[in-house]
């Protein structure tokens, strides 16, 4: 007889020494609500050393257990079983992937249809999961462990990070449902959402009308392309963290249905694409490396390369893409 899978996850965790939680290279409010809320599990259920690997932007800081996070290139050390949550092995830090991929088991719990689920010892792939924070939720069900509102908290950022406050076509009835079990904790949902999706540094601020006001549109107006370089992040006194949000209020523009961000990193370039529908940038990311991917309205991929040479090559690219679609569901 087939063992539960959730029931499975809980045993190996059980029986393991130390375990691992992490998200991909660049976290954002699900992976570091999911990771922070399946830490909570984990020690509930067993004993062992849990560990939560992440580059944790400033946005997320005040969340509860987010102190105690490890740092992406601070993780050391062998574990019994390693988890990745909102993406894949493929989007790990390098530090975080070496120690992933020696683990005993690695196991994946995430959302995104273009996750590749071969190759893990356990794999819980829900596809139509307004975010991961929501299969951690059934995860603690299973496990029979109480929604604190601690707990709640941290699942409502990842909750709320990735509907856009309930805004985005991946709200479906259930995800009212969860919010409002979340909600019944006693979190305080005003606080959270304005941190959360609304309250800005100053430096990212003046990021955001740098990068904004250097924008191009360019196939009549349908296409938005921005860039952010290393120079620019410099000037504003910016981090990673202020860069949220803003492919987002690109995209919000009157008539344009695709907005890229191009972020300048160390050898390489971050892309940050969102559709309104008439476009997969899912697809469009896997289109430009293999490693790309995410939801059909909201994906990302890491190119070699330098910026220059992108922002001259992706208008055609995306241009091109654009006129071969008829459109997307999701």
């Amino acid at each position: 007889m087939t063992m539960n899978p959730y029931l499975e996850l809980r045993e190996l965790v059980c029986t393991a020494r130390r375990v691992l939680l992490t998200g991909p290279q660049y976290a954002d409010g699900d992976s570091v609500g999911a990771t922070l809320a399946l830490a909570h599990a984990v020690r509930a259920v067993g004993d062992a050393e849990v560990v939560v690997a992440a580059d944790v932007p400033y946005r997320y800081a005040w969340m509860t257990g987010a102190d105690e996070i490890v740092a992406n290139a601070a993780v050391h050390g062998d574990f019994d079983v390693a988890i990745v949550m909102d993406g894949d092995q493929y989007r790990l830090a390098p530090g975080v992937e070496r120690a992933y991929r020696a683990a005993a088991k690695q196991v994946v719990v995430d959302h995104h249809r273009t996750t590749d689920l071969a190759g893990y010892h356990l794999a819980f792939l829900d596809q139509n999961a307004a975010a991961t924070c929501v299969q951690v939720i059934e995860i603690l069900d299973a496990w029979g462990v109480a929604l604190t509102p601690d707990v709640a908290e941290v699942l409502y950022v990842g909750l709320i990070y990735d509907t856009g406050g309930f805004r985005y076509s991946n709200t479906k009835p259930q995800t009212h449902h969860v919010a409002s079990r979340l909600l019944a904790t006693g979190i305080d949902h005003a606080s959270i959402a304005s941190r959360v999706l609304m309250e800005v540094r100053p430096q990212g601020m003046r990021l955001k009308a740098a990068i904004s006001g250097a924008a191009v549109f360019w196939g009549e107006g349908e296409l938005v392309l921005a860039a952010c370089s290393a120079e620019t992040m410099a000037k504003c006194g910016a981090e990673f963290g202020d860069l949220d949000g803003i492919v987002e209020s690109l995209l919000y523009i009157e008539g344009v249905e695709l907005s890229i961000l191009v972020v300048e990193r160390p050898g390489e370039v971050k892309l940050s694409l969102r559709s309104r529908g008439k476009i997969d940038v899912a697809e469009f990311a896997q289109s430009l490396d293999e490693g790309g991917g995410g939801h059909a309205k909201a994906a990302g991929v890491l190119l070699d390369g330098g910026l220059d040479a992108w922002m001259k090559r992706l208008p055609n690219l995306a241009l091109s893409a654009l006129s071969a679609r008829d459109g997307v569901e999701r």
